[in-house]
């Protein structure tokens, strides 16, 4: 109880010096006359809606020059509402790209072991999304979601 005693007093001082501090603040100064206040505006957030790939991603696992295992991904981009008919139109070349980087993934061991862990996703994600901006421009996608994923096999 002796050891405990000081540290609570130091708390206690603590606490009623910040709570001084906060009361006996000094006020804000007033504006000047004729000095206006204006509000900034509002920053609007784009209008997205997400564009689901038609059908799923197959990423076939290679080890000692056989298929192992095959990856299935479903994926979704978080588009602006306004382009989702640019995105449909691009659907083969952005699903060409993104292939690339899941075959990339593969061959460097991402979907092997705990391949749904945070960072191992995380990391996929931002591939697949610049390769999404790079296709589509800066300011059309946002976001890429795995909204599926199974690896069927060893």
């Amino acid at each position: 109880m002796a050891k405990i005693l000081p540290i609570l007093l130091m708390l206690l001082g603590l606490a009623g010096g910040a709570g001084a501090g906060f009361v006996l603040r000094p006020a804000p100064e007033p504006l000047p006359e004729g000095t206006q206040t204006e509000a900034a505006a509002p920053i609007e957030a784009p209008v997205t809606e997400l564009y689901e790939f038609d059908g799923q991603f197959l990423v076939p696992l290679v080890a000692a020059g056989r298929v192992t295992s095959i990856v299935v991904i479903e994926l979704a981009l978080e588009v602006e509402a306004s382009s989702s008919l640019a995105v449909a139109d691009k659907e083969p070349l952005l699903r060409d790209r993104m292939l690339q980087i899941l075959f990339d993934h593969a061959n460097t061991g991402g979907f092997e072991g705990m391949f749904t862990a945070h960072n191992t996703l995380a990391l996929l994600r931002k591939a697949l999304l610049e390769s999404a901006v790079q296709v589509m421009g800066d300011g059309v996608v946002f976001e890429v979601l795995i909204t599926n994923i199974l690896r069927n096999g060893a």
